[in-house]
């Protein structure tokens, strides 16, 4: 099993549910929800149609029977009406039509009419269709149609007509009822009169089969133009159907009329309800058939009401069976997890045994049970030889040093030490010995570790003659490009007066000169590598104010400084004045800008403006400008020249900047000559400090009456001769004086 005491290496030892296991056990899941949602929905659907179907088919069964059992109805009413007509009390009163006899035979006939709770009533009319008396009033005034009088008529004799239905209202309510007619004619075919017998279609169907009246099993009759005349209840419960008698289900309905007038007979199922219906015959008589619709319905809620408990209990048991399904799909998971897990934990051990490092593992008993091929190489022996030795044959040990190492790993379950053998190439291996237990049987093995500790002991060594070799009297330090102190000598230390110099910067521990000039100094470490001058320390923290500095920069991989290192060694002695003569400046100024030069040209006195000399010096080498980035570059080289102008600028003359990469000398009282010699002496001494290249110097001597223009002018002229001469970068014009 996975789970051990000991804690895992890694989190993925264990049973892990990634997310696109997750995302696996969710996704199938879900298909299986939606599938058995669906299945069961088609299941419950199909049980629902099919209890529907089976009620139909019953329905339809029942519509047949009352169909035939309503025609049966009907012939036996002309029966009825035909007896009624050769009745022994009616012919007495045609023939004698007393008071009497009329009183007689109406005494009948409501005798007859309250004992049959179809018939409505019964009347009889004259041979000219006036009626003579009835059994009912609202029968009475009804006339008869022209086409059943008189010599028009196409029927008579024994025949009975039957009348399509029609609505009357009885106690305030609308009743369907059709009429049968009959002929009283005489022996020479004349008529005597007519007799009308008026016949309840709603009580009839009552009469039929009383089950049809309740709400379970509705049942509604119509005609072929979809005329409600039977079946309408006072607070129907399925829209869309007629609410009154003769109302038009044609309007209401359009979709189920369209149904019924397609054929005779057939099922339609609703939103709301389940409609079976049935055409049936009356009756068939001379040139008219009267058909009629009978038609009933279900609920479609009453069905599912019905199939409520099997629908639960199919729920149920696909509720069940998708937990089932859930659960071995999680055990499915989970087994392959573990598996998973298992497998990586072996290949894991599998990748930390087979190393850089060489392993061992021995028996309680001190006999190697396997080992890696690193340690097979670091022990210079074949790896099937080293299976079944002997551990303490593999280190070199005799019976005493092997009792010792084994006395205390069992003491202190680790040992470690280092082995030297000839045997090997390589002659220093340090070894670790682990003493581990199985914690299934019991068991203890040794883990025992190699490692090449060559290299590291020869970087020990290095590193302790580095360290012996820094240990020296000159003052040393090792810094970043930005001047922050990462290692230094005690030399230096001592020389600057500081404990520990790797909190602060060189620039913090030299005067603010130096720190001025750190973009120069990291610029031309930069370009040339080195950088070489004279400076002092801050607040006098060295001995000697004056130090040589040498300074030499290392750059990385995309040429930028990575470090810089620093030596520093006091400068000789010197006599004060002269010392401050040769390293500071003697003039510490820089006119920026033209009209200071032009007012300090004006202000010197007429001697010494009439044998002055002005020197131009272009900076700029070749190429320089060739792109917008390189302004940086010449700035940078601007200040550095302007810097090393002022350490050797006589206190006489004066320096100004005129353009970017141009700087202007004033010289007074100094002639061309001499301008020349100092201007040989200055370039000297730029290229000396790698500063000397591609400058050019343009000289002019003063003429009378000249203003600082056209003395500028002049000089810029020799300037353009010493660019355009290549041997020599120092050129002269206008030096001599006109007469």
């Amino acid at each position: 099993m996975l789970s051990r005491k000991l804690p895992l290496l890694i989190n993925a030892q264990g049973i892990q549910w990634s997310q696109q296991r997750i995302l696996a056990a969710a996704s199938q899941i879900g298909i299986l929800l939606i599938s058995v949602i669906v299945f069961t929905n088609i299941i419950i659907t199909l049980d629902e149609r099919r209890l529907q179907a089976d009620w139909a088919t019953q329905r339809y069964s029942e519509l047949q029977s009352v169909g035939t059992l309503i025609a049966d109805k009907v012939s036996f009413q002309q029966f009825r009406t035909k007896m009624f007509a050769t009745s022994e009390l009616l012919n007495r009163y045609i023939e004698i039509p007393s008071n009497a006899n009329q009183a007689q035979l109406q005494d009948h006939w409501d005798v007859i009419v309250d004992n049959i709770p179809e018939l409505l009533g019964i009347a009889l009319y004259d041979p000219q269709g006036q009626i003579k008396f009835a059994t009912d009033d609202e029968f009475g005034h009804h006339a008869l149609p022209p086409s059943l009088l008189g010599s028009s008529r196409n029927m008579g004799g024994n025949e009975i007509y039957t009348s399509p239905l029609e609505f009357s209202p009885i106690n305030g309510k609308l009743e369907p009822y059709l009429y049968q007619l009959a002929w009283l004619e005489n022996p020479d075919q004349t008529v005597r009169g007519y007799l009308v017998v008026y016949n309840s279609m709603s009580r009839m169907l009552k009469n039929i089969k009383p089950a049809y009246s309740s709400k379970q099993a509705p049942l509604m009759m119509l005609d072929t133009q979809g005329l409600l005349y039977s079946g309408a209840l006072d607070s129907p419960t399925i829209p869309r159907l007629p609410e009154t008698m003769g109302g038009s289900l044609k309007q209401t309905y359009p979709a189920l009329w369209r149904k019924m007038a397609m054929s005779n007979f057939g099922q339609f199922h609703g939103d709301d309800a389940t409609f079976v219906y049935l055409k049936v015959e009356l009756t068939t008589q001379y040139e008219t058939r009267r058909e009629y619709y009978l038609l009933s319905y279900v609920k479609n809620d009453d069905i599912a009401a019905k199939f409520e408990q099997w629908r639960n209990i199919l729920i149920g048991g696909a509720t069940l069976l998708t937990l089932l399904a859930c659960v071995v799909i999680y055990l499915t998971h989970a087994y392959r997890i573990v598996h998973r897990s298992r497998d990586f934990s072996i290949d894991l051990a599998n990748r930390l045994f087979n190393t850089n490092s060489g392993y061992i593992i021995a028996n309680d008993a001190g006999r190697v049970l396997t080992a890696n091929p690193m340690a097979a190489k670091l022990l210079s022996l074949p790896i099937d030889e080293l299976s079944d030795r002997s551990l303490q044959r593999v280190l070199h040990m005799n019976d005493d040093q092997f009792n010792l190492l084994s006395e205390q790993l069992m003491a202190n379950k680790e040992w470690q030490g280092e082995l030297d053998s000839d045997a090997s190439k390589y002659t220093r291996l340090l070894v670790r010995l682990r003493l581990e237990f199985d914690m299934d049987n019991g068991q203890s093995y040794t883990l025992v570790t190699f490692e090449d500790v060559a290299e590291l002991k020869h970087s020990q060594e290095e590193a302790k003659l580095n360290q012996l070799l820094n240990d020296n009297p000159m003052a040393t330090v090792l810094t970043d490009a930005k001047g922050a102190v990462i290692k230094s000598n005690n030399a230096f230390n001592v020389l600057m007066q500081v404990e520990d110099s790797r909190k602060l910067k060189i620039t913090e521990l030299l005067n603010e000169e130096f720190k001025q000039q750190w973009p120069q100094i990291a610029q031309q470490l930069m370009i040339k590598g080195t950088w070489q001058g004279q400076i002092f320390s801050s607040n006098n923290r060295a001995n000697d104010a004056c130090m040589l500095a040498t300074l030499k920069g290392h750059l990385d991989s995309s040429d930028d400084i990575e470090y810089i290192v620093c030596t520093f060694e006091r400068a000789k002695s010197r006599v004060h004045a002269n010392s401050l003569s040769n390293m500071a400046p003697n003039r510490s100024t820089v006119f920026s800008d033209c009209r200071d030069l032009e007012r300090y040209f004006n202000n010197l006195n007429q001697a010494k403006k009439d044998f002055s000399s002005l020197m131009l010096l272009d900076i700029a080498a070749e190429g320089m400008l060739s792109h917008m980035s390189d302004m940086g570059l010449l700035e940078s080289r601007q200040k550095e020249v302007e810097i090393q102008l002022l350490r050797e600028l006589p206190n006489r003359y004066q320096m100004s900047r005129w353009q970017l990469g141009k700087l202007i000398i004033m010289l007074p009282d100094t002639d061309s000559d001499q301008a020349h010699y100092f201007a040989i002496d200055t370039l000297a001494k730029l290229k000396d400090n790698g500063l000397g290249d591609g400058i050019c110097i343009g000289i002019a001597a003063y003429q009378n009456g000249q203003d600082l223009e056209q003395f500028l002018s002049n000089a810029e002229v020799a300037l353009k001769r010493a660019m355009q001469i290549d041997e020599q970068n120092i050129c002269q014009a206008f030096t001599r004086h006109m007469s």
